[in-house]
């Protein structure tokens, strides 16, 4: 089993340094995933690395754990990993002032993997100038993903809504028929993975941007399209079922994969949760992007490297690089993430059509960078935490949201 659960810190970090292969060069990973799809994509990597005689540890914090076990906690603390995921650019600053931190510039130049990056993950894995990430997944944060055995019963199409006003017309037929409309969690995280993706949807580029950045433009708490985005997250998070308190974004996807509910808006990474159900898209399930969008919220997962000790492990982590990005093995690890490929030349093979409707999305409807690329971490933190409150006080009206938004801006930027 390649995850190991978080029992206590002492424990996950002893665990973390047992080797896993003998007569290897083990590569110590940090990272941040835990349901099975993720899990699986990981095995991918893995194995091609066993390939080289390259092992692999790793301490395996979920980000929906409330563990302070993170990056730079690691590396202070004396136990620092070779490869770890992270997308801030702040966090990638704060290791080159301690002298750490591998660009990869040239070795994606050297290996012509740069020009087969679409333009947005380019954008995305690039701090100042230097290539500092190897990315690994595409994904949509905002997408739905629904049961068709449960559209067909209902008699819904949600291919055919053309707005959330269209989508919600169908709320009632759904409920009346015993079914959830929309699967929900409990958390921080998915609560602020449903914003983020409504403003994009809901309020448009310029709104989004504004909102998020390394400091938001205050003018943009009075915005209409703000005010429009957290109302939507109200109205969805409302008719949530009983059991959505502390329930994970896998076990919420599980409720619509068993037909508990139609359909779930969240991280296009449900998919890979579907798979390992054994569903395929356009059987069991279909996927839409969020009605009516705007713009869609791209993630770019990647992982970043720490500079070896020595040459040795150094070239273990280049060759790591190398097999995240190989063509062919970016399309497997996709399959089973749930994700799109990051290769533009990745073998079509492994895509379904709902890699359609990413693809024909991003040019139709096109992208805004995920908040963890463009915004401060406080600020980005603040926002999820105002959202979950929401989420979980029916009494916290629109106004108390825009209020505590401009509070904490405050705090945070003086």
């Amino acid at each position: 089993m390649f995850h190991k659960s978080l029992v206590g810190v002492t424990t996950a970090l002893m665990l973390s340094v047992a080797p896993v292969t003998a007569n290897a060069l083990d590569l110590f990973v940090y990272h941040t995933w835990s349901a099975e799809s993720e899990v699986n994509a990981l095995k991918v990597l893995i194995d091609a690395l066993a390939e080289k005689g390259i092992g692999w540890k790793e301490i395996a914090i979920p980000h929906e754990s409330e563990s302070n076990v993170g990056l730079i906690n690691l590396v202070t603390g004396g136990n620092p990993p070779d490869v770890f995921i992270e997308s801030s650019p702040g966090v990638y600053r704060d290791l080159a002032s301690m002298g750490l931190g591998q660009p990869v510039t040239q070795l994606f130049a050297d290996n012509h993997i740069t020009e087969n990056l679409p333009d947005a993950v380019v954008q995305s894995i690039t701090v100042d100038g230097e290539i500092m990430k190897v990315p690994t997944a595409i994904h949509i944060d905002g997408m739905i993903y629904y049961n068709k055995a449960v559209a067909a019963a209902v008699g819904v199409d949600p291919t055919s809504w053309t707005s959330l006003d269209d989508m919600f017309a169908d709320e009632q037929k759904v409920e009346d028929a015993g079914y959830t409309f929309m699967a929900m969690g409990g958390n921080t995280f998915q609560a602020g993975y449903l914003f983020h993706p409504l403003v994009a949807a809901i309020a448009g580029p310029d709104v989004y941007y504004r909102f998020y950045q390394e400091q938001p433009d205050p003018t943009v708490f009075d915005d209409p399209g703000l005010r429009a985005a957290i109302e939507m997250h109200r109205r969805i998070t409302s008719q949530a079922d009983e059991g959505w308190v502390n329930r994970s974004w896998a076990d919420t996807t599980n409720t619509v994969i068993t037909g508990k509910a139609l359909m779930h808006l969240h991280g296009d990474w449900m998919k890979g949760q579907w798979r390992a159900s054994g569903a395929t898209a356009g059987n069991e399930f279909g996927c839409i992007n969020i009605p009516g969008s705007k713009a869609m919220s791209v993630t770019v997962d990647a992982f970043g490297l720490l500079g070896g000790v020595d040459d040795e492990m150094k070239n273990a982590e280049f060759e790591f690089a190398k097999i995240v990005t190989d063509p062919l093995i970016a399309a497997r690890f996709a399959q089973q993430k749930g994700s799109t490929p990051v290769r533009a030349d990745a073998p079509t093979d492994y895509m379904d059509e709902c890699n359609t409707v990413v693809l024909d999305g991003l040019k139709s409807i096109g992208g805004v960078q995920n908040p963890f690329n463009i915004a401060d971490n406080d600020w980005h933190m603040s926002v999820w935490n105002i959202m979950f409150e929401f989420q979980s006080d029916p009494s916290m009206t629109v106004d108390d949201v825009i209020q505590r938004f401009k509070d904490e801006y405050d705090v945070i930027f003086g």
